[in-house]
């Protein structure tokens, strides 16, 4: 059985993957969706034609591991493309966010996206994808973003090395480095309004778009649009300094 496994797939870049894969993988037999809202799920099991198998949990319990590595090790599906789109963040400085929320970012942002990578390593074979959602936070550290970006620098990280111990074995893994996308996320992060992230918005439907034709060109690290690719050229040649004062200008709100 060939299938998708989608987390964060209840909205956002996570919901446009679940909408556009179909369109490459012409064979696929299930979607598996992972997200916590129940009633979005069975929204977007509408909109597909492929049939969708829902994992209504939150990654952050146990549960849903446990639950899938059952599954997994019971129906040994073939695994064609695996994206780890589930991820928040929290706009603010460190000392004023709470504990718990920065905490939160961490438990989602790199733990839930290693555990079920590695869960599912068994289960790719030659031709198979990963797509793990970083960001182009992740190119230098994010004065009033600090957590959040830290933890896509780990994704960025993680999924380079991951790429090159993959490939031997015909398994392919991009890094997707998006700047501000128009989604949901910062209603929950807090806003971009009086910032200068507002002039780099993206639509989900594009990054989504960008992300598959370089996972298909097999290039490590997915960048859309021009300005995020100068970001990330430029994050390699400013002193750390000037970079991190850099950042936190553009991160500046009239609200902090």
């Amino acid at each position: 059985m060939r299938i998708a496994v989608i987390t964060g797939a209840s909205s956002g870049i996570g919901r446009e993957f679940a909408r556009q894969i179909p369109r490459l993988y012409k064979h696929l037999d299930e979607i598996w969706v992972i997200a916590r809202r129940t009633e979005r799920l069975k929204e977007l099991e509408k909109e597909l034609h492929v049939p969708v198998r829902m994992f209504d949990s939150d990654l952050k319990r146990d549960y849903i591991y446990e639950k899938l590595e059952k599954i997994l090790e019971r129906e040994k599906p073939d695994i064609r493309i695996l994206v780890n789109a589930a991820g928040y963040g929290k706009i603010g400085q460190v000392e004023a966010l709470s504990v718990s929320s920065q905490l939160g970012m961490i438990d989602v942002n790199i733990r839930a996206l290693t555990r079920l990578t590695c869960l599912c390593i068994p289960y790719f074979h030659k031709g198979s994808r990963i797509l793990q959602i970083a960001s182009a936070a992740a190119f230098a550290p994010q004065p009033g973003f600090a957590v959040y970006a830290a933890s896509k620098s780990y994704v960025y990280s993680f999924s380079q090395a991951l790429s090159c111990e993959l490939r031997k074995r015909g398994i392919y893994v991009t890094a997707v480095c998006p700047g501000p996308v128009d989604t949901e996320f910062f209603s929950c992060a807090g806003g971009v309004s009086g910032s200068m992230k507002e002039a780099f918005f993206r639509n989900a439907e594009t990054v989504v778009r960008q992300a598959l034709l370089d996972s298909v060109k097999r290039k490590m690290v997915s960048v859309c649009g021009c300005e995020m690719k100068a970001a990330r050229v430029g994050a390699r040649l400013l002193p750390s300094r000037l970079l991190s004062r850099l950042m936190k200008k553009i991160n500046e709100k009239g609200d902090y």
